[in-house]
């Protein structure tokens, strides 16, 4: 195989897109990011970053689960019809998806707002046991609020996830999911200890415009060229072999 395994996973593609989106995250973690950390007596900061590192934990193991959960239907999808079409209409959902990702950062569209709405099925039967964790007082809680938190709806999580379907594998849809989440991390982390400044970055025109740039650039790539990006299962290469 030519591909390398990690190639094959998706990681640095995965983690763009983490990292690239998160500027949509302080408004969708930075409350609870900032109940675990702002405010915490000087005593008590260790503890409460404990509890920001076991959140994050449980949310990106939940992105882990519905990566998996996405590849498993992808790689029943390519069994159904043939490879090369199947992963050809999953690259165009997901590079649709990433396009119409970073038209709303940027503030052109709400395109991914249908299908968050969606996820509001699912999630009003999951946030009132959410909320039942809260005021986090263990680290159990603050993992257990993670696990849970991953499912909120969110147009950046069900772009990745189209694409971790893309993939045709359960193990590199997960891999795949959980690179995304490791992407997120480093703006999440920081929420709690510097929102203010983060909020108002985040809010900047030039800076959302840019992260909502590039990540219409991968999306097109994904559709037209998706050769040239590292998330090729072994339905992948057989449609970017085709003629």
């Amino acid at each position: 195989m030519t591909v390398s395994f990690l190639q094959e996973a998706g990681v640095f593609t995965a983690l763009t897109i983490g990292l690239l989106g998160s500027v949509h995250c302080i408004g969708m973690c930075g409350g609870i990011m900032g109940a675990l950390t702002v405010g915490a007596p000087r005593g008590e900061r260790a503890r409460m970053i404990g509890y920001a590192l076991a959140y994050n934990l449980g949310r990106i193991t939940s992105y882990g689960i519905a990566g998996a959960i996405a590849g498993f239907i992808g790689t029943r999808f390519f069994g159904l019809i043939s490879s090369t079409h199947a992963h050809w209409i999953a690259l165009v959902a997901a590079g649709g998806f990433m396009i119409a990702l970073g038209l709303y950062l940027i503030g052109w569209t709400r395109l991914l707002a249908p299908v968050e709405r969606a996820g509001g099925v699912l999630w009003r039967r999951v946030e009132p046991v959410a909320r039942r964790l809260l005021p986090v007082r263990s680290l159990g809680h603050a993992l257990g609020l993670g696990l849970l938190w991953g499912w909120l709806p969110c147009g950046l999580v069900y772009s990745a996830l189209v694409l971790a379907l893309a993939s045709g594998d359960p193990l590199l849809g997960g891999l795949f999911m959980v690179a995304f989440g490791l992407g997120t991390l480093p703006m999440v982390l920081t929420l709690g200890a510097a929102a203010r400044w983060l909020a108002s970055l985040t809010r900047s025109h030039w800076v959302r415009r840019v992260a909502g740039g590039a990540i219409v650039a991968l999306g097109v790539l994904t559709v037209v060229a998706p050769q040239w990006l590292p998330i090729h299962s072994p339905a992948s290469q057989a449609f970017c072999s085709t003629p």
